[in-house]
């Protein structure tokens, strides 16, 4: 085949493949559903909407609600059908994609696509930053890093993220803060992008929005840094009809307060009750997934399925042996993941 560029011959297809099972806990998305009557409501507009006429070319409408919620400049803000198409761009433009190690591994893949230049730099022991190695790494083009971090769950310390923030400035290279799961940490780094051009910031409405489903996400950058993006996406990238879900969300956001806190207490309470398991080791998360090391992920991930219930094996990754990632559902579904965990024990 001589159609394609040689770069996209082969290239590994994003890792994930679909299984069915009772308790689906994989994919770190939200126990719970839209609110029926906020559903009810995004039906009611999309029924309105002239679905003969192309959406606004750059989500006008929706980047001035943001930028009213969030005191952000209009110009600075992108939206697009999920956070990774937004990776996907920022790869495209990049001179290079510096990495951690594990890490979200779309990043990986949108530089595979993109033809840019990879590197990455591995955790330290406990899946702490490598602060030092990033400083001196980190010498132009874009640098991925997500906080709290996929798939460990670790928080990273503010003060690194300066540091990084602050060598992106001297080098002219572009940090990229992916904070796909800040409201189950309770944090907000975009301040560091305030003032600071080479600062961006990530987001979606996926996890804590329980939108999953929608692919909508969001960046936040120097009006300079978002129309390189923009003009890196295709017109018209936002459907009409995401634009009038977002809408609603937007106008009516009280029940992501109540998703997060429910999560956040259901995270905690299993991994208190998996610190008492005699082989299996939770990793401290500020996500809505839990990291757990077992002896075998195999061996785990088998048995949890055979009980119906499903997680994400994590063991192909550099560091993670033996690991899976577990996300945090609802209550009954937690329930019966801690007693297929303990019986594995005493099998």
């Amino acid at each position: 085949m001589r159609a394609f560029k040689a770069h996209l011959l082969g290239l590994a297809p994003y890792p994930y493949q679909k299984v069915e099972a009772p308790v689906k806990l994989d994919q770190n998305e939200s126990p719970f559903d839209l609110p029926l009557p906020l559903k009810e409501e995004a039906l009611r507009r999309l029924a309105r909407l002239p679905w003969n006429r192309y959406p606004e070319i750059h989500a006008e409408g929706l980047r001035r609600r943001l930028a009213g919620l969030l005191d952000w400049p209009e110009e600075g803000i992108v939206l697009a059908p999920g956070s990774n198409l937004l990776i996907l761009a920022l790869a495209v433009a990049a001179e290079e994609v510096l990495d951690l190690s594990p890490s979200f591994p779309h990043y990986a893949h949108a530089a595979r696509m993109a033809g840019t230049p990879y590197r990455t730099l591995p955790l330290r022991e406990g899946f702490s930053l490598p602060l030092e190695e990033a400083l001196a790494s980190f010498q132009g083009g874009v640098f991925f890093l997500p906080n709290p971090h996929a798939p460990t769950g670790t928080l990273f310390a503010e003060e690194a993220l300066r540091a990084l923030a602050e060598r992106a400035r001297e080098v002219g290279g572009l940090l990229v803060v992916d904070e796909a799961y800040r409201e189950f940490a309770g944090t907000d780094f975009s301040h560091l992008g305030r003032g600071n051009p080479h600062v961006a910031l990530l987001r979606t409405f996926s996890k804590a929005f329980s939108l999953g489903g929608i692919r909508a996400g969001y960046l936040l950058a120097a009006p300079e840094v978002a129309q390189v993006v923009r003009e890196v996406l295709p017109p018209f990238v936002l459907p009409a009809h995401t634009g009038a879900i977002l809408e609603v969300v937007l106008e009516n956001p009280g029940y992501v307060g109540e998703v997060v806190e429910t999560v956040r207490s259901e995270r905690e309470r299993v991994y208190g009750r998996l610190l008492s398991h005699p082989t299996w080791r939770p990793h401290r998360s500020h996500t809505n997934f839990l990291l757990v090391r077992t002896p075998d992920a195999a061996e785990a991930f088998g048995h949890l399925l055979a009980q119906g219930i499903l997680v994400r094996r994590q063991d192909h990754y550099p560091g993670l042996s033996g690991c899976i990632r577990v996300t945090v559902g609802l209550k009954e579904e937690m329930d019966a993941f801690l007693k297929a965990a303990f019986e594995v024990a005493y099998a």
